[in-house]
């Protein structure tokens, strides 16, 4: 008796992922037989999350590598969730697209807009903020990536409290705390920690999403100034979503 033959899905989507929603729209991808979903995260993460479906970890070498790995695996469809500031891996996948024509879509969610109430002040990079933050404040609760310590590196006169789920890596700033944690955590805990370490300033990119906001929301009741870097734009000419369903209806109206 022979055996079945192997039929491919009718799409193979690529999720180049990391993010809540790279795992929300893997899940929803799961439930259709008619879609293989294999989802890319970086690795920076010793024990990340798995989304269902398939998962490759590690980088793919540059622009070249990534088109010829879409190319050999018959991807369709390619998803960009990474985070909003994983800029040279969004560049990558624009770039790619050009190579392999397999479309593209950036999966982004809205970025945070500050409240009547709050004290923000906009930095346009990291290097930007290590700039500007000296004049704000003096105990900073810095939340933008244990990756961009190096950019806060030179500041000897600040305290910096730094909670990542890896330990971060050198350069760092010489007066820091770690504490190593996974979210998301909720108003009451950021409340207590900007309570118990007595932070003056709170430096974030401009993430959005709810996970992480209500740092947002416990800095502004305790009338602690925000330090926000602003988010880089998605590569001219790829094609945007801001939701999960949003992205599924792109996924369906794609020939």
């Amino acid at each position: 008796m022979s055996a079945e033959p192997h039929v491919l899905p009718a799409h193979h989507v690529l999720i180049l992922g990391g993010t809540t929603e790279a795992r929300q729209l893997a899940e929803a991808l799961a439930l259709d037989p008619s879609v293989h979903v294999t989802t890319s995260l970086a690795g920076r993460v010793a024990s990340p999350v798995l989304p269902p479906g398939d998962t490759r970890i590690g980088g793919f070498g540059g622009i070249a590598g990534l088109a010829g790995w879409i190319v050999a695996h018959d991807v369709t469809r390619v998803v960009d969730a990474t985070h909003p500031f994983a800029e040279r891996m969004s560049f990558h996948a624009s770039e790619a697209e050009a190579l392999t024509g397999v479309p593209l879509l950036a999966l982004r969610r809205p970025g945070w807009t500050p409240e009547p109430a709050d004290d923000w002040t906009f930095a346009d990079s990291l290097s930007d903020a290590a700039a500007l933050l000296p004049g704000l404040g003096t105990r900073a609760f810095l939340t933008t990536g244990r990756m961009g310590l190096h950019a806060f590196a030179h500041l000897t006169d600040t305290w910096f409290l730094v909670r990542s789920v890896d330990p971060p890596d050198a350069p760092a700033p010489p007066q820091l705390e770690v504490l190593l944690a996974r979210g998301p955590f909720t108003l009451d805990d950021e409340r207590e920690l900007l309570a118990r370490h007595r932070i003056d300033l709170l430096v974030t990119k401009d993430s959005g999403g709810s996970a992480t906001a209500p740092k947002l929301a416990a800095a502004r009741e305790a009338g602690i100034p925000v330090l926000v870097v602003r988010r880089p734009a998605v590569p001219q000419g790829v094609a945007e979503a801001d939701s999960v369903a949003a992205a599924l209806r792109w996924l369906g109206s794609v020939g």
